[in-house]
């Protein structure tokens, strides 16, 4: 290789290089106020004072849907907890067979007390209308 073609080179690379101090930091500059927490203290303060106007207006312009949010949150917690409970119940040894002989036993009970004879299955459908009524509020039509 020619030597002067080198040197031509190396000219070139320093030309292109910036002669200032290498990882000098820029000098900071002096803050508005004596003391420097303040510049940062106002903006928070202020929004501070607006947040409740904020919430407030979050919430009046969402009240449908954050109701009911709130409560498929709270179906769904109490049908897990439920869940949790009944296997925990389950999982107590005679607890769940003693529970079955209940349920079997109630069930023979309401067979003979309701459904077996027809003055006591009138008396279970005009029980069952009236309390129809009252939750629904008006007279129940024949289903």
């Amino acid at each position: 290789m020619d030597p002067n073609v080198q040197s031509t080179e190396a000219e070139q690379t320093s030309t292109q290089l910036s002669t200032g101090t290498s990882g000098a930091i820029a000098p900071a500059s002096a803050p508005a106020s004596d003391q420097p927490w303040q510049e940062w203290l106002e903006p928070v303060s202020e929004f501070l004072a607006k947040l409740p106007d904020f919430v407030g207006k979050f919430f009046s312009d969402y009240q449908q849907p954050l109701i009911s949010v709130g409560l498929i949150v709270a179906g769904i917690i109490t049908v897990k907890l439920t869940l949790a409970l009944l296997s925990a119940i389950n999982d107590v040894p005679l607890l769940a067979p003693m529970f079955e002989l209940i349920g079997i036993g109630y069930t023979i009970w309401f067979v003979y007390r309701y459904l077996l004879q027809s003055k006591t299955r009138q008396e279970l459908t005009t029980e069952f209308s009236s309390l129809k009524s009252s939750i629904f509020g008006r007279e129940s039509q024949e289903i």
